[in-house]
C-alpha cells in the first residue's frame, strides 16, 4: 500500500494570507519549505537552514527576503517574489504557513514543518500582535484585491485576545486562531502526512534543549554534509542570544510596522510564559481544541517535542 499524496484541497485568502500564490511557484528538485502556522520558532529554522546552506552568510539578503514568505500578500507583491526566486541559482528556500491542505505538494522538494505547544505560540503571538502599529493595520486594509474584512485591532486585554483566538476561527472550516488562521489544524494537517520521506518534523522543544543535534538532524535530512567544526559555528550563530544581538540584519527596518522594531520582533525565545497567565477555565478550552482538531499521537507531539520516527510510524499503522 502506498503512501497517501497530499492534496490541496482548500483556498486560503484573508489580510495576511493568499494560497494562490503558490500557483505561480515553479519548483526546482531539491527546494526547501520551511512550514510552520505562526510564533513556531520559523525565523530560527530559516537562519538554520541559511548557515546550512551558505558557510559565508557576509553579505546575504536578510531572511525575509532570501527566504521569502510566498503566501504572504501584504509583504512584496507576486511579480517581485517570483522573479526574484527565479532568479536565485542556488538551492532555494522559502517559507508558508499555510497548513497542508492550502498548498500544492511536490514530491522532489523538502519540507521542513516546526511545531510547538498551542499555549507557547499563543504567549509570542500576543507579543507579535500586540505590537502591530497603526501604519501596519492601514497597509494590510489597503490592500488590493484584500479578501474578507480587515484584521481587527489586538484587544488592550491578553486573556480577551485568548478567548477567541482558542475558540474560534477565521475560515468556515476551523475552530481556532481568530483573527489569523488556525495554529493546531495546521499542525495536524501536516501530520497526517509525516510518512512522507520528503517531511522532516522538528519541535521548538527540541531545538530549545538539543539546538546541536536538531541542527544535524537538519542537515541529514537535506543532504548537506557538515563538520562538526561547522555543526558548532552554526549552533553559535542561531542560539537565541546572538540572533537576538543580530536581530536588525536579520529582520530589518521592522519597525516600520512593529512597535519595538526587531528587538521586539525576536523577543524572548522562551516557554511556559502562560504559567500564571491562563487560569484552569483558559487551560480547559486549550484541551478542548487540542482534542477537537488533533489525534492523539500529534497532540502528545505538539505538546512535548521527540523525534518521530519510522519505527514508530510503523508501530502506529500495525
Amino acid at each position: 500500500m502506498g503512501l497517501s499524496q497530499p492534496k490541496q484541497t482548500r483556498i486560503y485568502q484573508n489580510h495576511h494570507l493568499d494560497s494562490t500564490r503558490w500557483e505561480h511557484f515553479k519548483p526546482r528538485d531539491g527546494d526547501i519549505v520551511v512550514a510552520t502556522s505562526y510564533k513556531c520558532g520559523t525565523t530560527w529554522m530559516q537562519m538554520i537552514v541559511r548557515h546550512l546552506l551558505f558557510e559565508d552568510t557576509e553579505g546575504l539578503f536578510p531572511v525575509m527576503q532570501l527566504s521569502p514568505w510566498v503566501d504572504a500578500r501584504f509583504q512584496a507583491p507576486l511579480n517581485e517574489v517570483m522573479e526574484m526566486l527565479e532568479g536565485q541559482e542556488h538551492r532555494r528556500a522559502v517559507k508558508t504557513h499555510l497548513p497542508l491542505d492550502g498548498l500544492p505538494y511536490y514530491s522532489q522538494l523538502k519540507y521542513i514543518v516546526v511545531g510547538r505547544d498551542a499555549r507557547d505560540v499563543f504567549m509570542s503571538m500576543w507579543n507579535h500582535y500586540s505590537n502591530y502599529n497603526s501604519r501596519f493595520y492601514e497597509h494590510l486594509a489597503e490592500l488590493p484585491d484584500r479578501v474578507g474584512a480587515p484584521l481587527p485591532v489586538c484587544p488592550e486585554d491578553i486573556r480577551d485576545f485568548y478567548m477567541q483566538w482558542i475558540s474560534r476561527g477565521w475560515f468556515d472550516w476551523e475552530s481556532e486562531g481568530y483573527p489569523f488562521w488556525s495554529n493546531l489544524w495546521h499542525t495536524q494537517s501536516w501530520w497526517n502526512h509525516r510518512d512522507q520521506p520528503n517531511m522532516l518534523f522538528i519541535h521548538y522543544n527540541d531545538l530549545s534543549t538539543d539546538l546541536q543535534g536538531e541542527i544535524e538532524r537538519v542537515a541529514d535530512f537535506l543532504d548537506i554534509p557538515v563538520s562538526d567544526e561547522r555543526l558548532t559555528a552554526i549552533k553559535e550563530a542561531v542560539t537565541f542570544k546572538n540572533m537576538k544581538a543580530n536581530a536588525e540584519s536579520i529582520v530589518p527596518e521592522v519597525e516600520q510596522f512593529f512597535e519595538g522594531g526587531s528587538q521586539a520582533f525576536i523577543n524572548k525565545g522562551t516557554n511556559k510564559r502562560w504559567v500564571g497567565i491562563l487560569n484552569d477555565d483558559d487551560l480547559e478550552m486549550h484541551e478542548a481544541a487540542v482534542k477537537r482538531e488533533l489525534t492523539p499521537d500529534c497532540a502528545q507531539w505538539l505538546e512535548h517535542g521527540g523525534l518521530v520516527t519510522l519505527a514508530d510510524l510503523e508501530g502506529e499503522r500495525n
